[in-house]
């Protein structure tokens, strides 16, 4: 393939941490640079599966290590543009991708020269003198290669290589109508009166939202990825909290172009015969072998402890809401739409504080530069100042540099904060360039929210949900930026997936910390610090309607397991799925009507990308969470020293 000179995803980035120029990236560059990747990958691997010398650590594990630069250089381009500002020419070439990069994976991992090598190599692992990283990037690259059907015969091989590139195939086309569908099913709003109970700015949005899409004189309510929708908490409009959560709850499974259920039964299907193929009971015992769960049965366990006193909790909770029904003379019964709104009054009624009123000491800039940048400032000594020459690919992007206490530069964070069409739901953490030594690279990491945008000229003022994810968010953040090995394998957040959300949850305790909150929660207009006795009430209330939010969440992962644990026979067809997830969580003891599942089953993003029988991982973290937190309050909170005890013994080295 001729090298072609106007193609920037051809050569490596000339700007600072090699940061993408994606002023100069358009979507036909990413057909050809993804051949270009796979092409050269290709020869690469090829040279190392001939190589006559006799395998070693170097000729081996390192050298693919060091394979495929360009390809992982485009992909990463690829995956974050698609993630947070996709278009339909992109959207066709994920299409088309999909399979093709799947089988090019598959190429390397089943072909049995380079497992006879990678094999030879770890069969005399006590016999070599390796550090730590090096050993253990034999151990992975074995296990690894294992685990992805190395050993198979070669008919079980091309069985795999099929089912691969279908799932990767069924995964994008999934995605691809979770987005689809979320913004077309924006909720369209007549009258202004229906939206009584909203701010004026978030009127203002909605009609906004409205003008964009040609409805002039009319408000549209976007949806978010999760069931539950945060507008339910404002709207006194019970007709319109019923049609928007109504809305919420039947995507992916009412028919037409964005129905999810026959790809999700296929890929369930595909998952759970793959894993036998492998040598595994289903689909999460494959998972969960290579997590520090290590089984499902240590999975199960732990969620069905957990699942009764959440479940008593949210009962005990919509108790009380119903109380504060009657007590208001509404004359209605409490149902899931009405939750979010009467949880709001009696918050208001028990800690005397309304969310709305926290609101105005919860401005954007503020939480982000003075809260979250301060909390890793104590802890690890970073500083960070906003940069404004580097290109990027929307214009809410911005950029800071990361430099140590020495001043030395560090990494490039990427702040995207705001909700767009072009954007998938959420929020999380990605890697734009993934530190390593070996190649010399330095990090450059983004993270990625949903905020509303308020009309120009205006404040973003942000919920306490909203400041805990940018808290929990950026603790992904620091694992890639504080980074420091040698392979790419380890690199950032590359460690199991229960564990990868320990250190974000963590980071999400500094939101609250007194000498944090007391630096970012400022009133943004009058510059006064957010009173004592609020301080007080935000902390007093922090497991309040901890019941409903445990259950929603508890509801998700036991659906994920479910789904996850079956043979390929036991399946539910496309127009059984949703009576199987009524029926899984009926099982469970966990199907109260006013607690829908945090995500159903047909929007279920985690599961069909990463998280597939790991979305339990949240709460697991949360006992090295509450570990961790106790050992920092033994040890004087947010100190150096113990920012530096948990980078050099978490953060650094890709555990």
């Amino acid at each position: 393939m001729a090298h072609d000179p106007e193609n920037p995803l051809l050569v490596e980035s000339d700007l600072p941490f090699a940061f993408p120029p994606f002023d100069r990236i358009e979507p036909h560059h990413f057909r050809p640079a993804f051949e270009r990747g796979m092409e050269a990958q290709r020869r690469e691997v090829e040279a190392i599966a001939a190589e006559p010398a006799p395998p070693t650590v170097e000729n081996v594990c390192v050298a693919l290590e060091r394979s495929g630069r360009l390809l992982q250089r485009v992909r990463l381009a690829f995956s974050n543009l698609v993630g947070a500002h996709t278009n339909d020419a992109l959207e066709a070439i994920r299409t088309e991708m999909a399979p093709k990069l799947s089988g090019h994976s598959d190429a390397i991992l089943l072909d049995p020269r380079l497992f006879e090598r990678i094999d030879a190599v770890h069969a005399r692992l006590d016999e070599l003198e390796l550090d730590a990283e090096s050993r253990r990037l034999v151990e992975r690259y074995h296990l690894m290669f294992v685990r992805a059907g190395a050993r198979l015969s070669d008919a079980d091989k091309e069985r795999l290589r099929a089912m691969n590139a279908e799932l990767a195939e069924l995964a994008t086309r999934f995605s691809q109508n979770v987005l689809e569908e979320v913004n077309a099913s924006a909720v369209v709003v007549d009258s202004r009166d229906e939206l009584a109970g909203l701010s004026e700015g978030e009127i203002t949005a909605a009609a906004d939202a409205a003008r964009e899409r040609d409805l002039d004189g009319k408000y549209v309510l976007p949806l978010q990825n999760t069931s539950g929708q945060p507008v339910l908490a404002s709207l006194e409009h019970r007709p319109l909290r019923r049609r928007i959560l109504e809305a919420s709850l039947a995507r992916g499974s009412r028919g037409g172009e964005f129905d999810n259920r026959e790809i999700v039964s296929r890929v369930l299907e595909l998952r759970a015969e793959r894993a036998r193929l492998l040598g595994y009971e289903n689909h999460a015992a494959y998972v969960l072998e290579d997590q520090t769960a290590r089984s499902t049965d240590a999975v199960n366990e732990r969620l069905s402890q957990l699942v009764p006193p959440a479940v008593r909790n949210a009962r005990r909770e919509a108790e009380r809401l119903q109380r504060m029904i009657d007590e208001e003379g509404d004359g209605i019964e409490l149902e899931a739409w009405d939750w979010p709104y009467y949880a709001e009054k009696v918050r208001r009624a028990e800690y005397d504080l309304e969310q709305s009123a926290l609101r105005p000491y919860l401005e954007l800039n503020r939480v982000l530069e003075h809260g979250v940048f301060h909390a890793a400032e104590e802890l690890f000594g970073l500083s960070f100042s906003e940069r404004f020459d580097l290109p990027t690919y929307h214009p809410d992007v911005r950029v800071f540099d990361v430099v140590d206490e020495a001043g030395t530069p560090v990494a490039l964070f990427l702040a995207d904060l705001y909700a767009r069409p072009s954007k998938r739901g959420g929020a999380w953490m990605n890697a734009y360039v993934r530190q390593s030594g070996l190649h010399g690279d330095r990090p450059v990491v983004g993270n990625h929210q949903n905020i509303r945008k308020p009309p120009e000229g205006e404040p973003t003022l942000l919920t306490l949900e909203e400041v805990n994810t940018m808290f929990h968010e950026f603790g992904h953040a620091l694992h890639g930026i504080l980074s420091d090995v040698r392979y790419p394998f380890f690199s950032g957040t590359s460690v199991p997936r229960d564990f990868v959300e320990f250190p974000s949850q963590l980071n999400e305790v500094w939101g609250l910390w007194p000498e944090v909150l007391s630096r970012y929660a400022v009133h943004h207009e009058t510059g006064e610090p957010l009173p004592a006795e609020l301080a007080e009430k935000v902390r007093a209330m922090r497991r309040f309607n901890q019941g409903y939010a445990t259950t929603e969440y508890l509801a998700a992962c036991v659906l994920d397991q479910a789904l996850h644990q079956l043979a390929p026979d036991e399946v539910p067809a496309a127009d059984e799925l949703m009576a199987f997830e009524a029926e899984v969580l009926r099982n469970a003891g966990i199907a109260l009507r006013v607690v829908p599942p945090r995500y159903r089953v047909t929007y279920f993003s985690h599961i069909l990308g990463g998280y597939s029988a790991g979305y339990y991982s949240y709460i697991w973290a949360e006992v090295l969470d509450a570990d961790a937190v106790a050992w920092f309050e033994e040890h004087g909170g947010l100190r150096r020293e113990n920012g530096e005890h948990l980078r050099r013994t978490v953060l650094v080295a890709g555990r």
